[in-house]
């Protein structure tokens, strides 16, 4: 059963789950879905998170009970399918994730991502293998076996939540975090990875560097990636990083 909240005078918090994984999501991003379909006038926007979708509402069009009553009627209606989703969800391998677009929402979008990983580029990569007493080569075997589902955008513009990440590679945030952590650093804390948007303090460890812009402001499509979207790392060696760098630097001075 589904949890409902206010938030403030014109909000709506939906719990799905106290734990955050894969299937939560999913089940948030289906009931978004069928939510955003019926075309509500009166919502002005709805906001998923790791295991909570925040509705927004206009006051004068519908009250909270209102509103309440509608997403229940919502989750009585599709709830077995959430269930039947949820078990779907558990059997399937990370790398069969595409096989089941039949059964929830997921992007055809698989996004490639270069990444640098250690030296000045990674320098928490060192740490993290010593935390989890593994080489730097196994820290990066291991980070980039799995297709990614990006969970949820937040922190700064465009930077993309990675769940279930591999344990065997789970660290600690750093005690004191950095004041400035550049742009493409791609980061892991505790069970968790992702790739920062922008220049930003932080504390997450971060183990490698992507030359791809993740956010760019001047672009028509400033994100690049979006919740739903399936993602994979791919290790690089510094050549072929500086090219892509060069072709993406060339890419936003031609724009």
């Amino acid at each position: 059963m589904l949890s409902y909240q206010p938030l403030g005078d014109s909000g709506l918090r939906i719990e799905f789950s106290k734990e955050i994984n894969r299937a939560t999501i999913i089940k948030i991003r289906s009931f978004l879905d069928i939510l955003e379909a019926q075309g509500h006038k009166f919502i002005i926007e709805s906001v998923p998170g790791y295991n909570t979708l925040t509705v927004f509402y206009r006051p004068l069009l519908i009250s909270y009970e209102g509103l309440v009553c509608i997403c229940k009627e919502l989750e009585r209606q599709h709830f077995s399918t959430f269930t039947n989703l949820t078990e779907t969800i558990d059997i399937l391998n990370v790398k069969d994730l595409s096989n089941a677009k039949d059964t929830f929402k997921v992007s055809d979008r698989v996004i490639e991502i270069p990444v640098l990983y250690g030296g000045e580029h990674g320098p928490d990569l060192e740490d993290v293998a010593y935390t989890n007493g593994l080489t730097a080569e196994q820290v990066i075997e291991i980070h980039a076996e799995p297709v990614y589902l990006v969970y949820i955008i937040g922190f700064t513009p465009g930077f993309p939540y990675l769940g279930e990440m591999s344990e065997k590679i789970a660290t600690p945030r750093l005690a004191e975090p950095r004041l400035n952590v550049k742009a493409g650093s791609v980061g892991i804390a505790n069970q968790q990875t992702g790739i920062y948007s922008v220049d930003s303090p932080g504390g997450w460890r971060i183990i490698g560097h992507t030359p791809l812009k993740i956010f760019n402001p001047a672009s028509d499509t400033p994100f690049l990636l979006n919740a739903g979207d399936m993602l994979i790392f791919k290790s690089i060696d510094r050549d072929e990083y500086e090219e892509i760098h060069g072709r993406v630097e060339h890419e936003q001075h031609r724009h």
